[in-house]
Order: structure tokens, then C-alpha cells, then sequence
């Protein structure tokens, strides 16, 4: 078993092995390094970023030629793993399966196929001594065992299985935001202790072709299968070597030996070209070398509008800088392309281990012998973004990700697997891809905005990248390609990388990084009192609050305006969706245009709106009159009539008095009650739909008269019951008898009881008949309203009732009339 750990490494001829933070290190008869993982130190997550160390064991598998072995064993804790052989340029021509047991839970996983590893380095980086080929890697979660079977007809030379315990602690959450990244512009300072050169200008921008792109996709090879990933304890966080959140640079080594003038010690601008004491940082095992400055200096990156979206730096993941190879990175002159990766690792983990997974791999990537962690930036599915290689997030570092054309390209590698397993992708892995998420789709798009920005490429079209790679199947060495701005792996390498799912967004990622905002519309335009529509159109006060929403996610958008009639009366913050207006009384049309971050804009539909100020009116005024039902002093049935209008339309009305009452926008009537002898006010309220209200009322006095001041003909017999108004009513049963009253008002009732046995009568008013009320009810009521009669203003009336003598039932009982004034 071969252990490797944090440490600090030259660059390397032959392969440089990991320095151990603290431990033993011995030197093995091959000259191979054999180190012991040390305890860790102390620290606390305030001091800041936290160097976190990790460590890989390194296992061998045993056997014939055509099948290799390791055999259900117990192991250090680990949570990520590869299968590695000696030689890089060796494809693996075979199947490697592994299972794993869980330390939680000390449970087994059924066995997953580990597909080839897709990201590759430049030649110049895969060639040199001590370099390995490997498997895709797996994420295991928090494991103590493994067993591994490897079969094919000539399988690789020194194959072994690489355990990575990546320890505990890394940010998920950006250092800073995005307006910290941003470039400076005309006029702006650059940071203090950014290099220059006066021999070295910034590249001109490439003009981007015209021509439709060509994509070149050679016949994919296996991806990886992977057990998903337990749930992994909450992180800690281990001491740092730095002091500035997610983005410091640690101190200057001792005694450093330069052919540069020496630069300061401050850390840099974040993205921009590390000073030299970043580049060659201080370590206890860092052997004297020379600090030289990159030859040729890398230009620095142009002014964008484009601002960087907010990513985890190295620091803030917890990267062990003294663990990669000391100075600086290879640069191109500038990214002219974007290469999109998936990392063939499980999508059931948990965005808390991404920290963890990114420095898991970061230690496979040196563990193989590359210089660094091979992509430019890494994204989960939950949208962060962390640095990837050394160099200056803003620089053209080149990566190791897509081999023959790593120079002026740049990776960006989704955290998980997104094969569907159909149409082309490896049948190789067991693992169902998932389908990105939205917020990983749209970290990819705010990168490449950002990136190609700075190129001036448009990310929608199409740049040329010269083969490097002479033995990168399906592409010529020293031949020029035209691919488009936005690729996939497997547009520049013989893999099925990103897969199928994530290769079917890249038309969305590049939309969404080229702009102009898509599917910009006003969704609403709100009064006080929310959204109301007259028509297709909307109306409000003078003041309202426009919606709007953009199938462009708003991380990509700078900003947004709304116009008025043409005019731009509200700008707000481009991950806004709505914002206040003030409009001037009238018809207006309303739009809002959005800005992305490269400039362009898009402008919604326009709406009709118009503010209302105008109060509604009553084009009929409220009157009372008499009502039917139940009777009694303190209530009277009284019903209210009316009618309320407004141009563009009633949003609600309401009783005010002398009871509240919600209505409808088209009541025009009210059943209520007024107290007996007293004077009643019928108060209502009208509400447009703009929020303007208009009242309106009328005031009116019910009163009773019983039937003892009515004038009677034939035969009355009076009853006492405190049912009856007063405690009395009068009954007949005698045909033709009657009662006559004479009153003054505008609406009269007249009230009697009810029953089974209950008679019938005839009603005059003013001497002509009116109708003939029959009287008999299921059930007894007392104190009913059974006719009413209603003018258009007080005057002096009789009503007289006759009874009929029904046959079998003629007894009729009054309780008197009501009349309103």
C-alpha cells in the first residue's frame, strides 16, 4: 500500500511525489516516496480559508495478465476512488468493477463498472515521467472497504486502486460576489502587484465566424458507474495558511530566488495573474527554486461588461497549494472556446460534499501525475462554482481537459453523470444520468459569458483550435478545427463527455451566456389593491407596480427598465422582477426591457394600462323600501336598490351601514333591516378598478301600526301572545270582514301570522284591488311581512284587507302594516 498526502511539489521532470504536512517520510528502494498520513493540525474556521489536506492509498492489484484483483479488504477511511495504471497513453482495453463497504453502515455496494477517465492534459503534461492513466473516479461517501476485478485481453501494467480521503471542511458559498470579480474597466486601477510588460499588449478579441459551426464528435468511449453517496457527517473546518477569505494568496517563501524584479506580497486581485509568493507559496518541504515570472507574460484580460459570477476560490475549498507543482500554470492567449465536462461521479450526493468532491479529485488529478486539478472551474448541481487550476480564475489557464486542445480553451466540468444511456452515450456504466439541474445549467452559462466576454467570442458562435495532440483519435495533429464557442468534450475528444442530457443544454447554455434575454413579458401590472385586468389590458391608479419575468435566468441579466409609452421611467437591478411606476392620468402602453451582461437587450410586449382617477358613480341613487320576512321592533326588512358604474369597471362594492356588507361589482340591490322609529341611513361604497371609491346613501324611518288603529268592518277577535307585535294580533273567520288603515309614506307592508289553517285575503290599495294573499304555511310563523307596496315619493294611502272565507280554512290573523318615510 503506497500513501500520499499533502505537500509541496517542484515542477516536475520525473514525477514529484506529495509532501506530508506533518509525518514521516521514507524513501523506498524504487525510489518511490512512501509517507504516513500525519494528524492534522488545529485551527479554527474563523482564522479563514482552511488548507485541507488529503491523502490517497494506493492498493495493487494482483493476477494474470488478463485479469487482475484485490480482494475484499479493510482500508483507511476514504470516500472517493480510481483505478490507475502506469502508462497514460495505454487505453484501458478491459472492465474494472468495484464495490465498496460503507463505514456507517458496514454494508456492501453491489458492484459498479468504472468507465475510462475522460479529462486529459496536453501532451507535454500526460508525457512526463511519472504520469498515469485512470478510470473515471467514484464517489463512495464515508467508506472503510474495498474490492476491485479487473478483466481484458491485456490489461495495463501497475494497476491500482486509489483510495482518496479528501478530509473535512471547504466553503459551499462563495467568498465574495460577483461585483467583486469584475474586471476593471477604462479608467479603473488595476490591482498593485499585477505584473507587466512592456513588450506585452492584450490580444485583440477573434472575430467570431459567421459560418455555422463544425462539430466534430468521434466515437464516444466508456463512462463510469458509481455507487451513489451516503450522507457524509457536517464538515469542520482544518487551519489555514492564508488570512483573506476564499481568495488570499499564502505568505511569501523565505529567501526567495528570482530572475524577475521581485512583486508584491499582497494578495492579488481575485482572477487575476498570481503574485509570485501565490505561485511559489511557502512550504516546509519546498526545495529552493528559482521564482520566475510566466515567459512570455500572459496579456491581462481585457476589460468586459460581463461581471464573473460568484465562485469558491482554491482557498476556499480548502486546497493544499504546497500539494501541486510550484509556479505558475501554461497560458494561452486567450479562451477562445468552452469546453463543458460531467465528471462521471454519482449525482446522489449532497451539494455540503461538494467541497469534498472537488478536492477528491483534485488529489486523483495529482496522484496521476498532472501538475494541478485538471478542470478550470467545477460546478454542482446546486450552481456553485469553484475554481479549478491554479492560475487566475480571469487568465486563459490552460487546463488539462480536453488534450489536443487545452491551449485557449478552458473546462468546466458539472459535478455528477448525465448520460441517459441511449443514443450514443457508454453502456458501459450502470449509472442512470440525471438530468441537469436549472441552477447548474445556468453557473455554466454565467461562466462562459464571463470567459468568452473577456475574448470578445460570442458564445452562440464559433472559434479555431489547432490539434495539439498527435495521437487524439479522429483529429489531425497541427490541423485547425472550427467548433463552436460553446462545446462538449466529445466535440474535441474521443468520449461520450458531458452525455447526453447535459450535450442537449449546451443550445441553452449558450443562449443563455450570448443573450439577448429570452422570453422577456410583463406578467402583471398592479394597483394597491394587486392585478386587475379590463379587457387584454390592465387598470390602475396613478401609481402601480409592474411584473415581469424572462425565460433568460435574471444571474444572467444586468439589469431592466420599465418604459412608459416609449420612455424609461424605472431602472432596477437585472435580478429584479418588478418595479414602481408613476403614471399620468390616461392610456398608456407599458414594456420592460432587459439587459444582459454582455449589453444586448430584449423588450417585452407592450401592455395597455390605464391609470383611473376618476370615482365611480351612482347613475341610479339608492332607495329603501319595504321588504318581506320576519318583523319585529328592532328590525324591519327593508331592501336598498341602486345602480353603480364606472368606465373601465367595478372591482367591488360594499354595504356600509347600518350594517357592513361585502357585495359583488354588479350588485344593484341589499336585503337589510331598519329599527322601528327610528331614522336609518343605507350607506354603500363603490370601488373601480383602479382603487378609486364613491359612497352613496339614502336615509329612511320605518314605523308600525297595528291593527287596533285600523278602521273594522264585521267580525274581529283580538288575541294576546308575545308573539304578536305589541302582545296582539286581530283574527277574523267571518268572509267579507276587513280592516282598513290609513297612513303617509312611501312603502307600506302588511304583516300577519301563518299556519296550516291559516285563510286568505284580498289587498286594496287607495280602494282597487292589488292581489289576493293566501296565508296557509307547513309551518306557524308570526310576525310576517306577506305584501308590500312601494311610490316613488310619501303620500297619504289606505290599505284595506278582506278576508275571503277559504272553505275549511277562512280564519286570517293580522299583526298590523309597517310604512316607510
Amino acid at each position: 500500500m503506497r500513501t500520499e498526502a499533502g505537500g509541496a511539489r517542484a515542477p516536475r521532470g520525473r514525477r514529484a511525489r506529495i509532501w506530508l504536512a506533518a509525518g514521516i517520510v521514507l524513501v523506498a528502494g524504487t525510489g518511490t516516496v512512501v509517507a504516513l498520513r500525519a494528524t492534522s493540525d488545529t485551527g479554527t474556521a474563523a482564522e479563514g480559508p482552511q488548507v485541507v489536506h488529503t491523502s490517497v492509498d494506493s492498493l495493487d492489484l494482483t493476477g494474470s495478465a488478463g485479469e487482475r484483483t484485490l480482494a475484499a479488504r479493510s482500508t483507511k477511511a476514504f470516500r472517493m476512488l480510481a483505478v490507475s495504471w502506469q502508462d497514460p497513453s495505454v487505453r484501458l482495453d478491459g472492465t474494472v468493477r468495484v464495490r465498496t463497504r460503507s463505514s456507517a453502515t458496514g454494508t456492501w455496494s453491489d458492484w459498479q463498472a468504472l468507465g475510462a477517465g475522460d479529462a486529459q492534459p496536453d501532451p507535454a503534461e500526460r508525457d512526463r515521467a511519472g504520469v498515469r492513466g485512470g478510470t473515471a473516479p467514484l464517489w463512495a461517501g464515508p467508506s472503510d472497504g474495498v474490492q476491485v476485478k479487473a478483466d481484458g485481453k491485456a490489461l495495463p501494467k501497475g494497476l491500482t486502486v486509489d483510495l482518496v480521503d479528501p478530509g473535512k471542511g471547504g466553503a459551499t458559498t462563495p467568498a465574495m460576489d460577483a461585483a467583486a470579480y469584475a474586471l476593471p474597466g477604462d479608467g479603473e486601477e488595476t490591482p498593485t502587484d499585477q505584473p507587466t510588460d512592456p513588450e506585452t499588449t492584450a490580444t485583440t478579441p477573434e472575430q467570431t465566424p459567421s459560418d455555422a459551426p463544425t462539430e466534430t464528435t468521434p466515437t464516444p468511449t466508456d463512462s463510469p458507474t458509481e455507487t451513489p453517496a451516503e450522507e457524509t457527517p457536517t464538515p469542520t473546518v482544518e487551519p489555514s495558511q492564508s488570512t483573506d477569505a476564499g481568495t488570499t494568496t499564502p505568505a511569501s517563501p523565505t529567501a526567495p530566488t528570482s530572475t524577475e524584479p521581485p512583486t508584491s506580497a499582497s494578495p492579488t486581485a481575485p482572477g487575476y495573474l498570481p503574485s509570485l509568493s501565490a505561485a511559489y507559496p511557502s512550504c516546509a518541504s519546498a526545495s529552493a527554486v528559482p521564482q520566475t515570472m510566466p515567459s512570455p507574460l500572459p496579456a491581462q484580460p481585457p476589460a468586459t461588461k460581463v461581471p464573473a459570477p460568484p465562485f469558491v476560490t482554491r482557498a476556499g475549498w480548502g486546497a493544499d497549494e504546497c500539494a501541486r507543482d510550484t509556479g505558475y500554470p501554461d497560458y494561452g492567449r486567450t479562451v477562445k472556446a468552452v469546453f463543458v465536462h460531467h465528471t462521471d461521479t454519482t449525482n446522489a450526493y449532497s451539494c455540503a460534499d461538494s467541497p469534498s468532491i472537488v478536492r477528491s479529485l483534485y488529489a486523483l488529478h495529482l496522484h496521476q501525475g498532472w501538475r494541478d486539478l485538471g478542470y478550470n472551474f467545477l460546478v454542482d448541481k446546486c450552481g456553485t462554482i469553484f475554481e479549478g487550476r491554479f492560475g487566475g480564475a480571469a487568465m486563459p489557464v490552460t487546463g488539462a481537459q480536453t488534450y489536443g486542445f487545452n491551449t485557449d480553451s478552458m473546462g468546466i466540468a458539472a459535478i455528477g453523470t448525465y448520460t441517459d444511456l441511449t443514443g450514443g452515450d457508454s453502456k458501459a456504466s450502470t449509472i442512470v444520468g440525471a438530468t441537469p439541474s436549472q441552477a447548474m445549467v445556468t453557473a455554466i452559462s454565467r461562466i462562459a459569458a464571463w470567459k468568452l466576454g473577456m475574448s470578445g467570442v460570442s458564445p452562440t458562435g464559433t472559434s479555431s483550435l489547432t490539434e495539439g495532440a498527435k495521437d487524439s483519435y479522429g483529429f489531425t495533429f497541427g490541423k485547425a478545427y472550427t467548433l463552436n464557442a460553446v462545446s462538449g468534450h466529445r466535440n474535441g475528444f474521443a468520449t461520450d463527455c458531458p452525455g447526453n442530457q447535459l450535450y442537449a443544454k449546451l443550445d441553452t447554455i449558450r443562449s443563455y451566456a450570448a443573450g439577448p434575454p429570452a422570453g422577456v413579458g410583463v406578467t402583471s401590472v398592479d394597483s394597491a389593491s394587486g392585478a386587475v385586468r379590463s379587457g387584454t389590458g390592465y387598470v390602475t391608479g396613478t401609481t402601480a407596480t409592474v411584473r415581469w419575468s424572462t425565460s433568460t435566468p435574471t444571474s444572467l441579466l444586468s439589469g431592466a427598465e420599465v418604459l412608459v409609452d416609449g420612455t424609461s421611467v424605472a431602472k432596477v437591478a437585472g435580478t429584479a422582477t418588478s418595479a414602481p411606476v408613476k403614471l399620468a392620468s390616461g392610456r398608456h402602453t407599458v414594456q420592460v426591457r432587459a439587459t444582459h451582461v454582455s449589453g444586448k437587450t430584449a423588450t417585452s410586449a407592450a401592455v395597455t394600462v390605464t391609470a383611473d382617477t376618476t370615482r365611480p358613480t351612482y347613475p341610479t341613487a339608492p332607495a329603501a323600501q319595504l321588504g318581506k320576512g320576519t318583523v319585529n321592533t328592532a328590525a324591519v326588512p327593508v331592501t336598498v336598490t341602486w345602480k353603480a358604474a364606472d368606465d373601465n369597471g367595478l372591482r367591488s362594492q360594499a354595504a356600509t351601514s347600518p350594517t357592513a356588507k361585502t357585495l359583488t361589482a354588479t350588485s344593484t340591490s341589499w336585503a337589510t333591516t331598519a329599527k322601528s322609529a327610528t331614522a336609518t341611513k343605507f350607506g354603500l361604497t363603490a370601488t373601480d378598478l383602479a382603487g378609486n371609491t364613491a359612497t352613496a346613501s339614502v336615509t329612511r324611518t320605518a314605523t308600525l301600526l297595528q291593527e287596533s288603529s285600523a278602521k273594522a268592518a264585521g267580525t274581529w277577535t283580538k288575541r294576546a301572545s308575545s308573539s304578536y307585535l305589541g302582545g296582539y294580533s286581530a283574527s277574523s273567520g267571518t268572509k267579507n270582514a276587513s280592516l282598513t288603515w290609513t297612513f303617509k309614506g312611501r312603502s307600506v307592508a302588511w304583516i300577519a301570522s301563518r299556519a296550516s289553517t291559516s285563510g286568505a285575503v284580498k289587498i286594496y290599495v287607495d280602494g282597487t284591488l292589488q292581489t289576493t294573499v293566501d296565508l296557509k304555511s307547513a309551518t306557524t310563523a308570526y310576525r310576517q311581512a306577506m305584501w308590500t307596496k312601494t311610490w316613488s315619493s310619501a303620500a297619504q294611502h289606505t290599505l284595506k284587507i278582506v278576508v275571503v272565507g277559504t272553505s275549511g280554512r277562512p280564519t286570517v290573523t293580522t299583526d298590523g302594516i309597517a310604512v316607510l318615510n
